[in-house]
C-alpha cells in the first residue's frame, strides 16, 4: 500500500514490535484505514467470502489427510473409514466436499461481477490476471480432489480427463504418462494427485496474497465505474466493509450449512459411493457441476484435439479480457447494448451446464443438445472476441456521474432511494459537528 502510514503505536511492546516487524501497521493500513469507495454493494463481499472458503477447506483437507491412505487397494475404504469410524468424520469431509462447491458457487459470482462492473480494466489488469491464475489454480486443485476418493466417478473421470492430453500430436502420449506416473491411471497416478492436492492450496493462498496487494496499489473499482476523486468519495475499510462483510459471510455460512447438514449429497453422483472397477465403465461419466460448461464446450467438437483446444481457449480467453474490451466505459450499467449481451452470456454459461450434465445423445424436442451446446461455444467465444471488441467501438454509452457522491446521469442514479443512500453513507463518513447550544 502506497502513502504515508497513520499507524500509532499506544504501548511500549507496540512500539518495540512495530520497529522490528511492523505486522500490525500493515494490518492496520491495508485492512483497517484502507480508502474504500462508499457506494460497493453486496456483489463485492464476495472476496472475502472466498477468502473464507479457502481457509475451509485449508483446515479441513489437512484434517482429513491425517486419515487418508493414497494407495489404489485402500483409498476407498479409507474414505469410508472417515465417515462412519472417526469421531466427526462425517462433518469434515461432508463441509470439505461441499466447500469445493461452495468455493466455485462465490468465485463465478466474482467473476461476473468482475465482468459486468469492470474491474479488469486499466489500472486494475494484473488484478485481473491473478484472479484468472487463482481459478485455474482452484480448477487443478479440484480434479485431483476429484480423484483422491478412487470410486467409480473419480477413477474413470481422471481416466477420460487424462486421456485427452494424447490427441495433443508428438508429445501427447508423453504428458499422459507423465501425469500418470505410469502406463495407465493406477496407484502411482492416485499417490501423485495427492501430493499435488495438498500442496496447491498454498499455492492458491499465495496468489490471493499477490491477488490482494495489487488491489491495494491501484485501489477498488466500484460499481458506478468511475474514479475515486476526493476523500468524500471514500470510507476507511474498518469498521464499514468488515462489519458489512461480516453480515453477508454470516448468510453465506447458513447457507453452507444447511447444504452440510440437510442435503449433504446434492452436488454428488451414485457413483461416488462405488469403488473403482477397472473393467465396468459407467454408462454416463460427467465432472463436477463447476466444469460442465468446459466439458459441455469439449464434447460439441466432434474431433478430439478440436475439442481440447475449444475447452482450453475458452479458459486462456479469460486473461486477454482487459484488452478485448474497447470501451472506455467500465461499468456496464452505462452501456445499453453490451448490458443485455451480458445477461445472456450468464445464460448461456447456464445452458452449457446443463449440457454438459446430460448424456452425450440427449436431445429436447427433438433438437439434440450436442447443437445446443455449440451454439452456446459460439455465443462464449462471439462475446469475447467479437461484441467486446467492436460494440465498445460503435457503442454511446449512457453518461457517467460527475463522482460518486453526486447522484445523476444514466438514469441509474436519479431516484430519491440511491440519492438518500448516498447521502446516509456521506452523513456516516463524514460525521458533523453539533450545534451550539
Amino acid at each position: 500500500m502506497s502513502g504515508n502510514s497513520t499507524y500509532k503505536p499506544k504501548s511500549r511492546l507496540a512500539k518495540w514490535i512495530d520497529a522490528r516487524l511492523p505486522l500490525p501497521r500493515i494490518i492496520h493500513d491495508a485492512f483497517e484505514v484502507f480508502p474504500t469507495p462508499k457506494n460497493l454493494n453486496i456483489w463485492y463481499t464476495f472476496g472475502g467470502i472466498l477468502a473464507f472458503c479457502l481457509g475451509v477447506q485449508i483446515v479441513t483437507g489437512i484434517v482429513l489427510a491425517m486419515r487418508y491412505t493414497a494407495n489404489a487397494q485402500s483409498a476407498f475404504d479409507a474414505i469410508e473409514h472417515i465417515m462412519r469410524d472417526v469421531n466427526y468424520g462425517w462433518l469434515i469431509r461432508y463441509i470439505h466436499a461441499n466447500g469445493a462447491s461452495m468455493f466455485f458457487i462465490a468465485v463465478y459470482i466474482h467473476i461476473f461481477r468482475g465482468l459486468y462492473y469492470g474491474s479488469y480494466k486499466s489500472p486494475r489488469e494484473l488484478i485481473w490476471i491473478m484472479g484468472v491464475v487463482i481459478y485455474l489454480l482452484m480448477m487443478a486443485t479440484a480434479f485431483l480432489g476429484y480423484v483422491l476418493p478412487w470410486s467409480q466417478t473419480s477413477y474413470w473421470g481422471a481416466t477420460v480427463i487424462i486421456n485427452l492430453f494424447s490427441s495433443i500430436p508428438i508429445v501427447g502420449e508423453k504428458i499422459t504418462i507423465w501425469l500418470q506416473g505410469d502406463f495407465s491411471v493406477g496407484g502411482v497416478t492416485l499417490n501423485r494427485f495427492f501430493a499435488l492436492h495438498y500442496v496447491l492450496p498454498f499455492l492458491i493462498a499465495g496468489a490471493v496474497a499477490v491477488h490482494i496487494w495489487a488491489l491495494h496499489v491501484s485501489g477498488n473499482n466500484n460499481p458506478l465505474g468511475i474514479d475515486v476523486e476526493s476523500p468524500r468519495d471514500t470510507v476507511p475499510f474498518h469498521p464499514y466493509y468488515t462489519s458489512k462483510d461480516t453480515y453477508y459471510l454470516v448468510l453465506f455460512i447458513i447457507f453452507f450449512a444447511f447444504v452440510v447438514f440437510y442435503v449433504p449429497n446434492f452436488f454428488s453422483t451414485v457413483d461416488n459411493y462405488r469403488p473403482a472397477e477397472y473393467l465396468q465403465t459407467p454408462s454416463h461419466i460427467v465432472p463436477e457441476w463447476y466444469f460442465l460448461p468446459f466439458y459441455a464446450m469439449l464434447r460439441s467438437v466432434p474431433h478430439k484435439l478440436g475439442g481440447v483446444i475449444v475447452m482450453g481457449a475458452a479458459v486462456l480467453t479469460l486473461f486477454f479480457v482487459p484488452w478485448l474490451d474497447s470501451s472506455p466505459t467500465r461499468s456496464t450499467r452505462f452501456r445499453p447494448v453490451m448490458k443485455p449481451l451480458f445477461w445472456a452470456l450468464v445464460v448461456v454459461c447456464l445452458v452449457l451446464g446443463y449440457c454438459g450434465a446430460q448424456p452425450a445423445d440427449a436431445a429436447i424436442g427433438g433438437l439434440p443438445l450436442v447443437w445446443i451446446a455449440r451454439l452456446g461455444t459460439f455465443y462464449y467465444f462471439a462475446f469475447f472476441w467479437l461484441a467486446m471488441p467492436i460494440i465498445g467501438l460503435i457503442e454511446t454509452p449512457a453518461k457517467l456521474p460527475a463522482s460518486i457522491s453526486i447522484s445523476g446521469g444514466g438514469g441509474h442514479l436519479r431516484s430519491s432511494r440511491a440519492s438518500r443512500r448516498f447521502r446516509l453513507t456521506d452523513s456516516f463518513a463524514r460525521p458533523t459537528k453539533p450545534p451550539a447550544q
